[in-house]
């Protein structure tokens, strides 16, 4: 194993022992590198589909990798295709070497929007589905200036340890964002396309307003609609539903979005490392603890859904884990009762087990029943499974 290679804590081993997987995760998330140093026993057979030479025979002839299969006489193991999302002709033939040899394949792709727009195979039930996030909590722990290094690099790996992450993100930007994205919803003006991000991500961690987003980037309504809906189907993007199982307040319904990235999210409204003095440096702080709450569920809680609340009357919780767990995120260094309001109107709801303020104090501390949490105790616990009963 690669002496700077960080071990992931996704795990696709059981999952792939019994039955295929489709592995999605944006570009640079580091599935390769996941596959080639973690994956035991390694596959048989690899098939990268970026390699454009092979992936043009393939789709002249998506009966080669059967052949190659057949040469081999390989039963009973496992084969990897990369991106298979530039190939989804392949996977028929897929479908057709698992019903007849036992082949398990691990299936990996940056978009599984094309695979679905072209009313694809999908297998029929035959193959899981699982997620690869950029860096989480315990694969980066040991990094004394954690918090420091995602606020000015983001958490995907090869900008985390990059010894020029502006440069890196810049292009990330401005060539897979920009192009390959824009691609993928076939805008033909990639100017706008453009604007739409830099937009988008002036309301990441936001309420969204499609009609504001439309005026600003200078498209119609529909084709932001179109675009936030491809960032969502390519994993650059979640969109955060509401929570409104209340009655005592109701609830605003309207989602938020999120971006993957905090990077990204910095490079594309151009902002300089974001410092704990920086105005911006809140909503950061409550987009980092998003992203490792999604990709907690992702990895071990798949069925929970996480949602936000917000009453009509403007009493807020930045996070709800089902009906079990209410999270808000303050980046003070001293939390103080003004910023324990929301999550005590909504446990008079009386719904919610849990009650947590997440925020940059030293030590933990209980108050009134809310637990008030260093940022790295909360993540330690949650991914410790100390937070979510049974997680």
């Amino acid at each position: 194993m690669r002496s700077d290679y960080r071990h992931r804590v996704l795990d696709v081993g059981p999952a792939l022992a019994q039955r295929s997987v489709f592995l999605f995760g944006p570009r640079q998330t580091g599935k390769s590198s996941y596959v080639r140093e973690q994956l035991k026993p390694e596959p048989m057979l690899s098939y990268n589909l970026l390699d454009g030479g092979l992936r043009l025979r393939l789709l002249a002839d998506p009966t080669l990798m059967r052949q190659q299969v057949e040469a081999r006489n390989l039963r009973d193991c496992v084969v990897f295709i990369d991106e298979i999302q530039k190939c989804p002709e392949l996977l028929d033939e897929v479908h057709l070497l698992i019903e007849e040899r036992g082949i398990r394949f691990l299936l990996s792709g940056s978009s599984a929007r094309k695979l679905k727009r072209a009313g694809t195979n999908l297998l029929g039930g035959r193959a899981r589905t699982k997620y690869l996030h950029p860096f989480v909590y315990p694969e980066v722990a040991e990094d004394n200036d954690l918090l420091e290094r995602v606020m000015a690099r983001g958490l995907l790996p090869p900008h985390y340890l990059s010894e020029a992450p502006d440069e890196d993100l810049r292009s990330y930007v401005d060539t897979y964002l920009s192009e390959e994205i824009a691609a993928e919803g076939q805008a033909r003006n990639l100017p706008a396309f453009a604007r739409f991000l830099q937009t988008a991500a002036t309301v990441n961690a936001k309420i969204i307003n499609y009609t504001n987003v439309a005026n600003d980037a200078q498209v119609p309504r529909q084709t932001v609609r179109l675009w936030f809906q491809i960032l969502i189907d390519t994993m650059l993007g979640y969109e955060l539903s509401s929570y409104t199982s209340t009655v005592k307040r109701k609830a605003v319904e309207t989602a938020k979005f999120y971006f993957f990235d905090i990077g990204v999210v910095r490079t594309l409204r151009r902002l300089p490392a974001i410092l704990p003095e920086s105005s911006d440096f809140g909503e950061f702080f409550e987009h980092y603890i998003f992203m490792e709450l999604k990709a907690w569920i992702d990895y071990r809680r798949p069925s929970s859904r996480l949602s936000y609340w917000r009453s009509l009357s403007g009493y807020e919780v930045d996070f709800v884990i089902d009906d079990d767990v209410a999270v808000e995120v303050k980046s003070v260094t001293i939390a103080h009762d003004k910023h324990l309001l929301g999550l005590r109107a909504l446990r008079e709801e009386g719904r919610i087990k849990r009650f947590f303020l997440v925020c940059r104090e030293s030590r933990p501390r209980k108050v009134d029943g809310i637990d008030i949490l260093p940022w790295r105790e909360f993540l330690g616990r949650l991914w410790a499974g100390d937070i979510v009963a049974g997680g």
